[in-house]
């Protein structure tokens, strides 16, 4: 006698529910519906997670941004290796490495021949070092893939701003992709003009980005070398910014564009149809700042901290660009490697085992034989489940092997034909009943839904809720996520840095300024945005002690309403009523890298007291907001 169980049912297509008869004809696949990624796009879709390294002048010399001016021999890590900085990287789950080959300041870090600011006249090597190779042939011992980011804008150089310069660029473009093997991302930066040295001439220097640089022109430069790279970010770019610099995507965030220059309001969310297929990229720096800072030794993302980033660009789709900073041996720090290690093997632990494997799957339309709805359990994401093409909100179910038990949900549209799902549902069948378990928009490279706990069903089911054409669904996955290990954060030991600890605020222009001592970059003090009357805080160092500047932490976290101040005006006091100058000024991409910013005085002096204005904020906000205030002895 032949057992009918119900899942026997389901796989020959007879349970209730299932649609048999438009599986039986064989059809074309499914056209692609809007913009679709090119072959280079897609591969870079599968990288998902890679590290920055950010390592220059600047780690020397304590800043985010080089003015240009400094001294080649300030480059001298005590004890480099690139291969530590690689296995960082890949402790923590990165499949390649972006390195700062040229930031701002325009110090290169191979030796060409171009300019003399580069590490030739630097005593890395008695001049005959090539950072840019060591880290080129690491990366590729591990197995990992290469990239390079290269500054447009470059304040050493004296003529920028004027067309030798775009010469000099293009030059330098053409010497890192055809020195250092295959690259599989090329990074442009955003940041273009403004005051620098210039060789010498200390002035500013404004430009029309898009038409000095001529950026096709510079992309094709690329691709004509590298045909595999990925460029980021202007139009015409491959990949575009998130519209922040602390790693969360929009909710949804369409891998699609306008076909227009970048608007930041749109970049975050991206616009669901629009012509281009412009992917985002999620990047922050595991540290405040993007260069190290002797000062951010505790404040390092804790593993739940990476945790949250993973699910606020890797589970939106996006592609996770993680800034790891080597300190000045040339070394990720021990602490930051214990931190990686353990977002990396919680999220291996994570998605090591597809619950949803020995599954049975079915589906209200199929169609036909090559897109049947076992193709999302297949793990080949060259395959799909599909639907004919009137069939635009059909449902697929996965009948579940008994005792699976999961927290973590995994969809993936088959890319090559669009993205096709506007918004889906998931349910699950608990103890008999239907329950919904997260709605939302856009599925694209990837969505992962994190539920508050694991939920133990006997099926669950794909609702398509809303899409213009039949689906082409590729994956779903089920899994049991695993938290990291806490590793304890250390205390700063940099004697150069004061410790707030028994500061108080003496004045302040809103209350709540205390938050300003307390050294957690999450807690801020804020106020309504200056107008008529700066902002202002008076902060009393408990002595009288010789100090030579000032630290500001701005508030990181992503608050259309809040910015940072635009600028400063320093003030100190030995008795809290005769006040002296001490420093004035703007901060430098404060509004965007959200970093600390390390203001020296005009020269160390005796002081008790610290009283600091700002007069504006950044950029446009209803509000003034600060995380920390500190201050450095050297």
């Amino acid at each position: 006698m032949t057992d009918l169980t119900r899942r026997t049912l389901i796989a020959s297509g007879l349970a209730a529910g299932a649609t048999p008869a438009l599986a039986i004809t064989p059809a074309t696949p499914p056209k692609p519906w809007g913009a679709t990624p090119s072959k280079r796009q897609l591969a870079w879709h599968m990288r998902e997670r890679y590290a920055f390294v950010h390592f220059s002048i600047n780690t020397f010399t304590d800043r985010e941004w080089g003015y240009g001016d400094e001294s080649p021999t300030l480059f001298d890590p005590t004890d480099f290796s690139a291969d530590q900085i690689v296995a960082a990287a890949k402790a923590g789950g990165m499949t390649g490495i972006v390195l700062t080959a040229k930031h701002h300041d325009g110090f290169c870090l191979w030796p060409t021949m171009l300019t003399d600011h580069c590490i030739r006249n630097s005593p890395y090597k008695q001049g005959k070092g090539d950072i840019v190779r060591e880290m080129e042939q690491a990366t590729r011992r591990a197995g990992m893939a290469f990239g390079l980011y290269l500054s447009p804008w470059d304040r050493n150089h004296p003529e920028y701003g004027r067309p030798a310069y775009i010469d000099y660029y293009r030059k330098q473009v053409v010497e890192l992709c055809t020195r250092y093997g295959e690259l599989f991302e090329f990074w442009f930066d955003g940041a273009n003009g403004g005051d620098g040295y210039y060789g010498g001439a200390r002035e500013t220097r404004t430009i029309d980005a898009p038409k000095y640089y001529d950026w096709p022109s510079i992309i094709a430069l690329v691709h004509q070398h590298q045909p595999m790279a990925c460029t980021f970010d202007p139009l015409g770019a491959e990949i575009r910014w998130v519209g922040n610099e602390d790693g969360i995507a929009g909710d949804p965030c369409w891998p699609t564009m306008p076909d227009h220059p970048y608007v930041q309001s749109e970049g975050n969310s991206g616009v669901r149809g629009a012509p281009l297929w412009w992917p985002a990229e999620t990047n922050t720096s595991i540290r405040p700042g993007w260069f190290y800072h002797p000062d951010e030794d505790a404040k390092v993302k804790s593993p739940a901290r990476l945790i949250r980033f993973f699910d606020e660009s890797v589970a939106r789709g996006t592609n996770m660009h993680l800034n790891l900073p080597p300190d000045r041996r040339g070394r990720i720090p021990d602490h930051d490697v214990a931190v990686l290690t353990s977002f990396g093997d919680a999220i291996r632990a994570s998605f090591a085992t597809d619950l949803a494997q020995g599954a049975v799957a079915s589906a209200t339309a199929t169609r036909d034989g090559a897109s049947t709805p076992a193709k999302v359990l297949d793990g080949n994401r060259d395959t799909y489940w599909s639907t004919p093409d009137g069939v635009t909100t059909p449902t697929l179910t996965l009948d579940l092997p008994p005792d699976r038990r999961f927290d973590l949900i995994r969809i993936r549209e088959y890319l090559p034909l669009g993205v096709r799902v506007t918004r889906f549902a998931i349910e699950a069948e608990v103890a008999g009943r239907w329950q919904r378990l997260a709605e939302k928009e856009c599925i694209g490279a990837q969505r992962i839904i994190r539920l508050d706990a694991p939920v133990a069903a006997r099926r669950i089911r794909l609702v398509i809720l809303d899409a213009p054409a039949c689906p082409a669904i590729s994956e779903v996955a089920l899994f049991r996520s695993v938290a990291p290990v806490a590793v304890a954060a250390p205390r700063s030991t940099d004697a150069a840095i004061l410790s707030p600890r028994d500061w108080t605020v003496v004045a302040a222009s809103a209350p709540g300024a205390e938050a300003l001592l307390d050294g957690d970059g999450s807690s801020v003090w804020s106020q309504p945005a200056p107008a008529t009357t700066p902002a202002s805080v008076t902060l009393d160092l408990g002595k009288a002690q010789t100090v030579a500047g000032f630290s500001l932490t701005p508030w990181r976290h992503p608050d259309k309403q809040s910015a940072p101040p635009r600028g400063y005006r320093a003030e100190t006091s030995l008795d809290g009523k005769t006040w002296t100058p001490a420093a004035e000024g703007e901060f430098q991409n404060i509004a965007y890298a959200l970093a600390t910013q390390r203001i020296p005085f005009t020269a160390p002096r005796p002081m008790r007291y610290l009283r600091l204005t700002f007069a504006a904020t950044a950029v446009p906000a209803a509000k003034l907001a600060i995380a920390d205030i500190g201050a450095f002895v050297r």
